[in-house]
This record gives C-alpha cells, structure tokens and sequence, in this order.
C-alpha cells in the first residue's frame, strides 16, 4: 500500500505553482499580514476553472487532448522517479492528489528569534530551528485531507501523534526522530508549521489579534509591494542582515565575512517573483531590488542601452532572438574587491601577482582585454526547425586588430585556418583536441567572422557568409517589424536584455523529426577518448514513444509568441515577461 506523507504533499504544492492559472480564490493569510519577520513566503492563489482557465493558451495548450501523451509521461516519470519508494505515490493517487492544486496555499519560513531558550535534547545539543509554516485552504477537499493524514499514521515509521493545543485549538503534534511538526484547523484551514510558537503567531494573524509588527510594514516589503498582491503565484524572499548570517568573530576555512562585505550583498534588499494570467496573455514579473548605486554587487549587472547592436545582424526571417549585456569591467571590479578579501593587510601583494598572471596570458592587461568587448552578446536562429547549423552567436567587440591579437594569445594554438572576405576575417578554430607526441589532433570545429564591431560564431561557416551578406538589408529587417516593435513598447527605453520567440514561424512537424533526429543521432555516435581517440560504441538509446506520438501541430494551435527584457535602474534589476 503506497503511502503520503506532508513532505511530499508540500512538494507536489510547490512544484504546481509553476503551471499556475488565474486567481480564483482568496489566500489564507494576505502576505502583508505575515509577521515582519519573514524571511520568505510562496503564495498560491488557485488553480483556474471554466472560461478564465480556456482563454489562457498555457492552459489551453496543457488541457488540450493531444498533448495528453507528453502529460502522461510526464506523470508516469514523476512517479517512477521517486527516490523515496516509501512514500512513492501511484499512478491513480498522484492524479487525486494533484487536485490539492485547486485551491489556495501560502507557505512561509520565519527565523529563529535571537536570543531564543530551547530545551536540550537527552544528547544535550539544542534542537535544530524549523521555521517553516504552511496554511492550506482546504475548503471541498476535507475528504482527501483525511486521506493524507491516513496515509501518514499508517506509514511503517510513522512519526508519533500527541494532542495538544495552540493558541486555544486543539492540533496534533507528529514527532519522529529526526524532527517534528504540528497540524491544526482553524475554520476552513488547515496550518502545518515546525515551532509551536510559529503557529501560535500565524494563528494569531488570522483574528488580527497579532501584538507585533507586520510584513506589510517592512521597508523591503512595501519596496516590492507594487508588484505584488495580484498575481496568482508569488514569491518573496526578503534578504537578511548579514552580520545575523555571519558570526563576525569565524576564523575558521575560508573568511566568509570579508568576502561578503567586499561583494557588498547588503545593497540586495530583496527577491520577488509574480505570475499572473491575463485573457490569453501569461504575465512573469521580477526583480532583485536594493541600492544599485556604484560599488555594490549590482556592478555586475549592465547599465543597458536603447538597442542592441546584434539586431543589425537579424534578418526578417529570425524567428528567435536574444540580447544579454554583460557588465565585464564591474564584474571584474567586484571579482577584484573579493580576491583582495582574501589577504590579510601586507599580503596584497598576492591579489597583484594574480593580475599579472593573467595579464601574462592575455598578452595585455586584464582592464585593456575587458574594453574591447562592448558587453552585448546575442543569439540569432533563422531556422523553424531550430536546425543548430543555422544559430548565430554574437559577441559585441571593440578594435578589431586588438581583438585578433587576444584571440591568439588565448586560444592560438586552436586555430587552424585564417583568412580574410572583404573587411571581416574568418577563423577556423578546434573545440576539442589532444596533445600527443604525434602533434595536435584536433576536432569538432567551429567557425568564427570578426568584423569591426563584433565576433560572429556558427557551426558552418556559409551560415556566416550569409549572414553578413544580409547584413546591409535589415536596417528594415526583424527590428522593424510590426511585432517586434509592438513588443518592444512595453519595457523601459534603456533595457539591458531582450529576448524574442516568433512561435508562428515555426515549422513544429519539422521541428518534432529533427529533433528526433538529433536524439538518434546522439545515441548512437561512438564516444571519442581525448587520449587515444578511439571510438567508444555505446547501445542506442530507446527514442521517448510520448514525443513519437505527440501531435506537433497542438503547439501552433496555442502559442504565438514570447517576449521578455530586463533593465536595471536605481531600485535593482528588474524582468519581465509576456508569453502569448
């Protein structure tokens, strides 16, 4: 008989939240309620129903039948892959369970309290804190609820049930011998928590009788707030004070309190997370907020800029597009502060010799090599079989002959060819290879154009000639397109990436057999040994009989398209996306 166990109730939970739907019902406990000192909570607002749950085309695209051979599978490995054979759940019980989804769910972890008194256990160490508390709706699924529970004191080391009461109500507490929880109802909810005193304040939340000071009056929570509080999933994590983390007086392996301040986390203030529904629309919002000011860690993240530069490179044809600007000189700054944390004081001499090792290897100094490059690196695919032959990587450069003469200083010694086509320059270079007394043997080529303002990679160099070739063309290319443009009017002027997916450009029958090429192919292609480079045959591998039987033609029924940017600003480093 399989059994369930809360752990693996909660799991399943969370895991769900990432399929979320449109907010159907009200959350046990709003989060600005929680108390102020909540480290972290994980709202979910229900699963979706009827007309609200039809117009989304994530959930359309999960609900539709033909998509029922990848959900199948997906269920069946979720079963079988369980590590815990104990608590393994049936085929039949995780379709049951999986209902708990249905409805509302807030799970949060409160830190020990300083200064806290515990009695010692018979070893005489302290019990271990565990802050976790998790409130559940459980309105229509009282039933299942019993089931769980049943599932729980029928378990062959089932953890040993004792009355007790909290704040007045009677719960339960389970104690096994590695740790313990309390479970308890009040009125149409059910509350699992670790410390009876986590209880007793969730509880006291509830009637609004709570004595102390509340999430919602916390400065890193109304930083957050207005994106909170109206997405159907959230995730909060307010980021602690490090000197409660970090014992100041720890002499003990590598000095983590210096390295944290040179890294400067305390300019994070906070993590958060929200998905949200609208009509077809599927809303993902983020950001990590703080003091983003010069100095901090949020050096490492780009200033941004109103148009990357790789879009000159995509043609109207690009049907996936993706820019990233990489802050290179603040992360090497930061990288900087850190090694420097490392040396006592007299000892900086040692984070010097580390530059000039590898200013020895580059050829030039480790600041000169960061500014040639502009920091945009890009990717491009033009096909809609997404064939990789086709993909394009683009990196930002400046000062063409200083870029070159980098390439040679750091991987010379892979490049096999050389020449040049009208003002770019083609590279040939090995990805892999060996040393042996015979010479280099090398393989797995790739190819690389340098122009003025950019390295160009692809695994066949025709892809880069055609892609300089169209170059001059797309000043009225994928830039300029309708939905491009559309989509780009929603983010801020200065953004620091971009991504872009034209789902409608996709070839999904040919995208389904060349996949299933690729996977033949990777299961059948002998193992190449960097020593003697043999060949090593391996068995193939049996190809999914799920993605044989899917229907390719279920995802153009329900996906258009995909669009998302960040940028950063005075507040921290924000994300944003819209999946239609």
């Amino acid at each position: 008989m399989n059994r369930f166990r809360p752990s693996v109730f909660l799991s399943l939970l969370i895991i769900s939240c990432f399929a979320a739907g449109t907010a159907t019902a009200q959350v046990p406990i709003e989060p600005g309620k929680l108390p102020a000192r909540t480290m972290f909570y994980v709202v979910w607002r229900g699963m979706p129903a009827g007309a609200a749950r039809q117009a989304n085309s994530l959930f359309a695209l999960w609900d539709d039948p033909a998509l029922a051979p990848a959900r199948e599978a997906f269920a069946q490995n979720l079963v079988a892959n369980s590590k815990d054979k104990a608590t393994q759940l049936s085929r039949a019980e995780l379709d049951e369970f999986a209902s708990f989804f249905d409805n509302a769910f807030i799970l949060g972890y409160l830190p020990e309290p300083k200064g806290r008194a515990a009695t010692a256990s018979p070893d005489g160490k302290k019990p271990q804190w565990n802050g976790f508390f998790f409130v559940y709706d459980h309105t229509g699924k009282e039933a299942l609820m019993l089931k769980a529970l049943l599932g729980l004191r029928l378990q062959k080391d089932a953890p040993v049930a004792s009355p007790t009461t909290i704040a007045g109500l009677p719960a339960t507490k389970f104690t096994s011998k590695s740790n313990s929880f309390y479970w308890a109802d009040k009125g149409k909810f059910t509350i699992v928590g670790g410390e009876r005193t986590v209880l007793e304040d969730v509880f006291s939340r509830f009637d609004n009788k709570a004595t102390g000071p509340a999430l919602g009056e916390a400065a890193a929570f109304q930083e957050a707030q207005p994106q909170l509080n109206h997405g159907t999933f959230e995730f909060f994590l307010r980021i602690p004070d490090l000197n409660d983390v970090v014992p100041q007086d720890a002499t003990k392996g590598i000095p983590a309190k210096p390295i944290l301040d040179a890294l400067r986390l305390d300019a994070i203030h906070s993590i958060y997370t929200s998905v949200s529904f609208e009509g077809p629309k599927t809303h993902l919002q983020g950001a990590i907020l703080g003091d983003a000011s010069p100095g901090t860690i949020f050096d490492i993240f780009a200033d941004g800029q109103p148009s990357p530069a790789s879009l000159a490179f995509a043609s109207a044809d690009t049907i996936y597009f993706n820019s990233t600007q990489i802050n290179f000189p603040g992360i090497y700054a930061t990288v900087k502060r850190v090694t420097r944390s490392l040396f006592p004081q007299g000892q900086q001499g040692n984070a010097d010799m580390i530059e000039t090792m590898a200013q020895t290897r580059l050829g030039m100094p480790v600041a000169d090599a960061l500014a040639l490059l502009s920091g945009e690196f890009a990717s491009i695919q033009s096909s809609p079989t997404m064939d990789t032959n086709k993909q394009v990587y683009f990196l930002g450069i400046r000062n063409k002959p200083q870029v070159l003469k980098l390439i040679h200083s750091l991987v010379g010694e892979r490049v096999s060819a050389e020449h040049n086509e009208g003002d770019a320059t083609f590279l040939k270079v090995s990805l892999g290879g060996s040393q042996s007394g015979a010479g280099v043997a090398q393989w797995n080529f790739y190819n690389i154009a340098v122009t003025s303002d950019a390295l160009i990679g692809a695994t066949r160099v025709d892809t880069l000639r055609q892609l300089l070739a169209q170059r001059p063309q797309n000043a009225a290319g994928f830039g300029s397109t309708p939905q491009f443009q559309a989509a780009r009017s929603k983010f801020p002027q200065t953004i620091e990436g971009i991504n872009y997916v034209d789902f409608q450009k996709f070839d999904w029958p040919g995208l389904k057999d060349h996949w299933l090429k690729e996977i033949k192919k990777s299961s059948t292609t002998p193992a190449k040994s960097l020593n003697d480079q043999k060949a090593t045959a391996a068995p193939p591998a049996p190809l999914p009989a799920w993605l044989e039987q899917l229907d390719p033609q279920v995802f153009a029924r329900h996906l258009h398209s995909a669009f998302a940017a960040s940028w950063k600003d005075a507040k921290g480093v924000h994300f944003e996306q819209w999946l239609d």
